[in-house]
């Protein structure tokens, strides 16, 4: 059985208890590595001058506390391999979807099926949603 490190599991619980959930249950079937979770204002405009984010703090779901959003990848994380962020993807959305859930993901982030329709690629960040329009 997997376990988050210590650095992961501090990220983990920063996010709200659906995101824990899901990533818990996930971590039973591959090693899972979190990115980030709650972001504070520093870090969220650091990311956004460095093109990593669209968004100023506050204006982000990692911005709130409990964080809204999550980033997170397999271990060990492959930062070009978008074949295996789409499976990670898919696997995580599924995992959502069993417990009533809906994310959104970074790499389509309008809910229609194509990744590769993105203007900006987050492949590695999750985030809970609201059915689209």
């Amino acid at each position: 059985m997997y376990k988050y490190s210590k650095n992961s599991q501090e990220k983990l619980n920063s996010c709200c208890p659906a995101l824990q959930e899901i990533f818990n249950e996930a971590l039973r079937f591959i090693d899972i590595t979190i990115i980030d979770g709650h972001r504070d204002e520093k870090r969220q405009n650091d990311y956004y001058e460095s093109g990593k984010s669209q968004v100023r703090f506050p204006n982000g779901k990692h911005n709130t506390l409990p964080s809204e959003a999550i980033d997170a990848a397999p271990y060990p994380i492959d930062w070009h391999d978008r074949e295996r962020a789409t499976l990670f993807a898919g696997f995580i959305l599924g995992m959502a979807a069993t417990k009533g859930t809906l994310l959104r993901w970074g790499g389509d982030w309008n809910h229609d099926w194509q990744v590769k329709d993105n203007n900006f690629d987050d492949l590695w960040h999750f985030e809970l949603s609201k059915r689209p329009n």
